[in-house]
């Protein structure tokens, strides 16, 4: 039961450790020293550098530092050269006045204060030595072709080993092969060696690293001589006598060079490289093969070097021992090696080194110090640098092998503890301290920090803490009691707050709490959850031809409060810098494409917290480059094949390839097409015709375009013979009644096939037996026979002849003689009437002998002899009709109904027409009329209307009566019921009676026949309003007396139209209660010529409308229109006179420019001061002369001020008749006459002012009286103004 109790406090002091070591001790609170920085273990110095061995440490308060060398102090100040750093242990060792081999050695560092003390790794110093090369004369290497041959390197040993490469005497590297390789040794393997091997420059170079020097062995030379040659070149040494006797070297199976042997073993350390090699030798060169006996090799850990030779493993571990087999193999044979390969390990930490431990009084703690290792390393303790046995006993500290147990630990215990794990192959050093301290918790973490993350990541919150004892980490989020916990949240040991999915929910203030027995911290952060970047439109495959420009778009969605920046990358690198490549926000533009351009480009999108990236590929294309190496072969009397070379694709593949000719014999220059082949071949088989002189050149063709022609092949002639084909298109016809005229299409030059071609022209008529008519023509396209009958058919040949033969048996064509005009008319022609517009001609066809010609037709010819009505015209207007050959009858459509009609019949052929059949007569029934002709409103009255109309102007009949339909019409345009009357056939007029006053009629009358109705015509009247009736929903403006007319017309929809002028044009104003939905407004200049039109401006559903861009000085004609039915008749409204003032209306406005204000404010303040000074001289009873008065008004620049509103009187500019700003306008739109015009009397109470004996002005000026305003008001003349203007429009409306 104790040993188990025993266990559970190893385990839980274990756990608390393993939190304690967690913590990092704030440089303000008391520490042991930590080592923060070493040299390394094996420390190799170049000895033209001074000596830099560092050491630093850490801790409160600042430690101190000393060293050891080879095991014993080192007392830095006995040595002038060795200085240490200020608040540091690093030494610096000044080797300018002594050898660096001097300070060679094992160093060690102990950095103490008063809490403990570090120590650091044993380090070895030792200088870096590149020792030159051992003069030596090497020997030739003279060897038989076909033997393997070693040249040995054997470089000296430096510190560290150098790197072994073989070049020869131009610094160029030795080309190394699968035959010819360097071994890990630096040695220069041949498998065999052949004849090209021999040179004289085979130089082994070492380089050393650490001083970066090269130093070269002496140069080998190697001579490789087959057997002959060998004893001829030898002989003269030898005393005549054969070096090699024996028979020329053949070819053999593999035997390794290295390692030798059937098997080998090889010792790896843990975490180091491992390298095997197997070169063989044989004839022909064998092939090196690599197994792993025992297993598979680590894929992502192995590689094979020097043409498989080499098997390379890097990070061994313990997996990797065993046996590895090599294999070399030749066609004869083959050879095996077997490598066992052991693994051991210097000391490792298996889970990390011993951590330090910050432990209140009265806790418990564990140091660890777990490392393995091959063979197993032993561990020992140290306190302070001093072996543990031989540190002061302690009571709460027990060492049990790799661990130290602290049981209740007091103020005083601290210290620094090291462990030393040690084996055969190396050793681990670590210093871990206890630090006793009592301290309340503080965070670490500062305050108010935002942490910005990515939707639907992670989140992670620092809360780094400090405290003894360890303080306990509680998170709370924004106000909400309670910690957080669960699935959306993990604590870390460290006090670090993860949220595994960070959601837009999760942003927010929070607040971290650290709690021991001592005291309790907030501390407050803030999360912040950004939307993530997002590449939207993202750049797609571009395959673009060269010379043009491609775009390469990249839109971004971004969270608003991050800036992000685009880059372009072109292959994983950056842009060429280029002027065609430009860089827009949100496209990437290339101009000009080269073939350069071609590559991935990839738009990566960075801001602070994410970033995202697209790629694209550009491919550029171009025209293939033109075929080369035209080459003619297999050469026949009629056949050639042409071979060639394709040139570059340029990305698209060749489609296509186009095979042209030049005929240098017939038509010098001029290339023509010949055949075409896929892209996939290179060759074609042509065939040619004879007597040609043929060049050949070859284009090919890809999606761009076809490339430029190839340069053309040589000449290849083909020998004359006779013509292969004869002329085609051979016809026959005549061009005048008696002759026949035989054309063809003659052969071309290539068709022609030798010198001397002619054609020979047969003919003989096919209605009779008759011999062929033969004759010779010249390479011409046609032959006139002459003296031939009229229209007969005959049969033709037409047969190419050259010098060297004739064709084949031409073909026989046909043919007809020359035409002549018909000389007999239709018979039997006959006419059959079926409705009043359609009538059918019938006619018996005209026998072929009589048509002396091609038969093309027949024409009817008819015309409209007159009207069947006595009051139509006459009409005698003919028509024609065709009719193909094969028809005997046709329709005759479109004719008037009731009418007498005349016709014949002609048949025509190629050469015209024949004499016309006897005239006949038809006539056509009745039929319906037109629409009357005009239909009239007059005499409106309150409930009756007269409607006067006319008869039809084609009344296709008798008229047998009218009908006449009308239906009242209301505001919205709705029809009423529909009344009807029917009216005599001699009636042009009838009045309605009995109607609606003030209301819209619409009428439609129509004419009938015996064969019925027309179409009708419509109108639209309005009677007359009642005048006593005031409940009419739209007034018509009332009309000045007048006589009665005998006409009216329909009455206007539009009222109260009128006009007004202003600075941006003129205002028309009406009202309309129409139910058309077109209302125009219409205007044109008066007394405009006949030729000018209206102007129209489209004001549907407006009640005004501003007239601009009308010409100053000139009036204008305004007039509204409403549009309803094509059939109906538009309504005017009365024409408006509009006068645009000659004065632009942009003139500028006196009153309102600044100087005349500011010049009118100091008149103003003037005659203030001045009436002030009367005031003071009137009250004082003083006198101021009449003379004085009239002398101020008769001063045009001094307005008279009104006492009773401190205005002053009215001033008028003569120029543009406008008001002065802050004047009066009566309200009858008039302006007072000029001051020029008033009197002193204007200026007193009643109508005459009063005066002293000496003529001074008595009393109080005071303003106008009323009276005198409206004698004024009726006296004066109106000004010119914009107001009087627009008053008088009103009341002219």
């Amino acid at each position: 039961m104790m040993e188990r109790r025993r266990m559970d406090a190893a385990l839980l002091v274990l756990f608390l450790g393993h939190l304690a070591g967690a913590l990092e001790v704030p440089l303000d609170l008391p520490q042991p020293p930590t080592i923060t920085h070493q040299s390394l273990k094996d420390y190799i110095i170049d000895p033209r550098e001074n000596i830099i061995i560092h050491c630093e440490a850490k801790g409160k308060p600042h430690p101190s530092f000393s060293w050891t060398r080879n095991g014993t102090h080192f007392d830095i100040d006995q040595d002038p050269n060795v200085n240490m750093k200020p608040h540091s242990g690093t030494l610096v060792i000044d080797i300018s006045r002594e050898k660096a081999e001097n300070y060679e050695g094992v160093y060690q560092c102990t950095a103490r204060n008063k809490h403990g003390a570090a120590v650091s790794n044993n380090i070895v110093v030792r200088q870096s030595r590149s020792p030159l090369w051992s003069k030596e004369k090497i020997k030739p290497f003279v060897v038989q072709e076909g033997v393997s041959l070693v040249l040995p390197c054997r470089p000296p040993a430096g510190l560290p080993p150098p790197i072994i490469f073989w070049m020869d005497n131009y610094f160029q590297r030795l080309p190394q092969s699968g035959r010819v390789s360097q071994s890990l040794n630096g040695d220069l393997y041949f498998s065999n060696v052949l004849r090209e091997d021999s040179r004289n420059d085979y130089i082994c170079y070492a380089r050393f690293p650490h001083t970066q020097t090269i130093q070269q062995k002496q140069p080998i030379t190697v001579k490789v001589l087959n057997l002959d040659a060998i004893n001829d070149t030898m002989a003269a040494f030898y005393n005549d006598t054969d070096l090699f006797s024996e028979d020329p070297v053949d070819e053999r199976k593999p035997s390794f060079l290295i390692p030798s042997g059937p098997s080998s073993s090889k010792m790896v350390l843990r975490g180091q490289v491992l390298e095997m090699e197997c070169i063989a030798e044989g004839l022909p060169t064998p092939n090196i093969s690599w197994t792993k006996v025992s297993g598979d090799f680590p894929a992502k850990r192995t590689s094979f070097l020097h043409y498989q030779k080499t098997l390379r493993i890097v990070d061994v571990s313990e997996s990797d021992a065993g046996d590895y087999r090599c294999t070399a193999k030749n066609r004869l044979g083959s050879v095996h090696h077997t490598i066992r390969v052991t693994v051991k390990a210097a000391p490792y930490w298996i889970s990390g080194s011993p951590r330090n431990l910050v432990l209140a009084p009265g806790e418990n703690g564990v140091l660890t110090c777990r490392a393995s290792g091959t063979p197993k390393p032993s561990i020992t303790w140290a306190m302070n640098g001093i072996p543990i046995e031989n540190s002061p006993k302690d009571l709460s500290r027990k060492v049990e092998d790799d661990t130290i147990i602290f049981t209740d630990v007091q103020t005083g215990s601290s210290a620094v503890y090291q462990c030393n794990v040690s084996n055969e192959y190396g050793y681990l050093l670590s210093n871990a301290f206890v630090n006793v301290l009592s301290e309340p918790p503080r965070v670490l973490t500062p305050a108010n920090v935002v942490y910005k993350v990515i939707k639907n990541h992670r989140a992670l919150m620092d809360c780094a803490s400090f405290g003894s004892p360890i303080p306990k980490i509680t998170w709370f989020k924004d106000s909400r009691p309670g910690t957080l916990g669960g699935e959306a949240y993990n604590m870390h040991d460290n006090g670090t707050l993860e949220i595994n999915i960070a959601q837009a929910r999760n942003s927010g203030k929070y607040t971290c709490v650290a709690r021991n027995i001592l005291g309790i911290y907030e501390n407050h952060v803030y999360l912040e959850v950004k939307e993530p970047t997002r590449i939207l439109k993202q750049p797609e495959y571009k395959v673009v031809q060269r010379g043009r420009s491609v775009v390469f778009e990249c839109k971004v969605k971004h969270d608003p409060s991050l800036i992000p920046t685009m880059n372009w990358l072109k292959d994983d690198g950056e842009l060429p810098d280029d002027e065609r490549l430009i860089i827009d926000p949100e496209s990437l533009t290339i101009t000009d494409v080269t073939e350069n351009d071609a590559g991935v480009y990839t738009c990566v999108v960075n801001t602070t917290l994410d970033h995202d990236s697209a790629s694209a590929e550009l491919t550029v294309i171009e025209r293939p480059d033109p075929p080369t190496d035209l080459e003619l072969t297999d050469q026949k009397k009629r056949s050639v094949q042409l071979t060639w070379t394709p040139g570059d694709e340029h990305n698209s593949p060749i489609q296509k390839f186009l095979i042209q000719y030049e005929d240098s014999l017939h038509h010098r220059g001029h290339w023509h097409n010949l055949t075409e082949v896929p892209g996939t071949k290179t060759t074609a088989h042509l065939k040619l015709s004879p007597y040609v002189h043929y060049t050949f050149r070859v284009l090919a063709l890809n999606a761009v375009g076809f490339s430029r022609p190839s340069f053309p092949s040589r000449v290849f002639k083909t020998d004359p013979a006779a013509p292969d084909e004869n002329p085609t298109g051979v016809q026959g016809h005549g061009t005048e009644h008696d002759n026949l005229v035989i054309s063809w299409k003659p052969l071309s030059g290539l068709q022609s096939n030798g010198p001397g071609l002619h054609y020979r022209v047969m003919w003989r008529q096919k209605t009779i037996d008759s011999e062929w008519t033969t004759v010779t023509v010249a390479n011409n396209s046609k032959f006139v026979v002459s003296g031939t009958p009229t229209f007969v058919p005959y049969e033709l040949k037409v047969q190419a002849v050259n010098d060297h033969g004739a064709g084949p048996e031409p073909a026989i064509s046909h043919g007809y003689s020359g035409e002549d005009l018909p000389v007999a008319a239709p018979e039997n022609v006959q006419v059959f009437v079926l409705n009043s517009t359609l009538a059918e001609v019938h006619w018996d066809p005209v026998p072929h002998k009589l048509i002396r010609g091609y038969l093309k037709g027949y024409k009817v010819y008819y015309w409209r002899e007159r009207s069947l009505h006595k009051h139509n015209p006459h009409h005698v207007e003919k028509q024609i009709l065709t009719f193909s050959g094969n028809h005997s009858h046709g329709m005759l459509p479109g004719l008037h109904a009731f009418s007498l009609y005349s016709f014949n019949v002609k048949v025509y052929n190629g050469k015209g027409e024949g004499p016309p059949s006897p005239t006949q007569q038809f006539e056509t029934p009745e039929g319906v009329p037109a629409a009357p002709s005009s239909l009239v409103i007059t005499n409106p009255n309150l409930d009756s209307l007269t409607l006067e109309w006319s008869p039809p102007h084609d009344r296709n009949g008798l008229i047998t009566g009218y009908t006449l339909k009308y239906q009242p019409v209301n505001n919205s345009n709705e029809l009423g019921q529909v009344e009807e009357l029917a009216l005599p056939a001699n009636a042009t007029s009838v009045t309605l009676p009995n109607l609606k006053y003030s209301t819209r009629y619409k009428f439609y009358l129509n004419a009938k026949t015996v064969r019925g109705a027309g179409p009708a015509i419509s109108q639209e009247a309005v009677t007359i309003m009642d005048e006593g009736n005031t409940q009419t929903s739209h007034p018509i403006a009332p009309s000045p007396p007048r006589r009665p007319p005998h006409k009216a017309l329909p009455v206007s929809p539009f009222g109260n139209v009128s006009s007004s002028m202003g600075e941006d044009g003129a205002l028309i104003s009406w009202e309309y209660w129409g139910p058309e939905k077109n209302v125009y407004l219409e205007y044109i200049v008066e007394n405009s010529e006949g030729e000018e039109e209206w102007q129209k401006e489209l004001v549907n559903g407006s009640q005004n409308y501003m007239l601009k861009g009308l010409k100053e000085g000139l009036s204008y004609r305004v007039r509204l229109v409403a549009k309803g039915h094509s059939d109906q008749v538009p309504h005017r409204s009365k024409e408006l006179l509009v006068t645009v003032p000659a004065v632009a209306s942009r003139q500028v406005d006196i009153a309102t420019q600044g100087w005349f204000i500011g010049l009118m404010c100091a008149i103003a303040l003037l005659i203030l001061i001045l009436l002030i000074i009367c005031f003071i001289q009137r009250n004082k009873g003083g006198k101021y002369p009449v003379k004085e008065k009239e002398d101020a008004h008769t001063d045009p620049e001094f307005q008279p001020m009104k006492d009773d509103d401190c205005t002053f009187g009215e001033y008028s500019d003569n120029e543009d008749h406008k008001p002065l700003k802050g004047s009066r306008t009566p309200s009858n739109g008039t302006v007072k006459r000029d001051d020029s015009d008033d009197s002193l009397v204007d200026y007193g109470e009643g109508g005459d002012g009063q005066f002293n004996e000496d003529g001074s002005f008595i009393g109080q000026y005071s303003g106008k009286s009323a009276s005198r305003d409206t004698a004024e008001g009726h006296e004066s003349s109106e000004a010119p103004s914009p107001i009087n203007a627009m008053n008088s429009l009103n009341s002219f409306v």
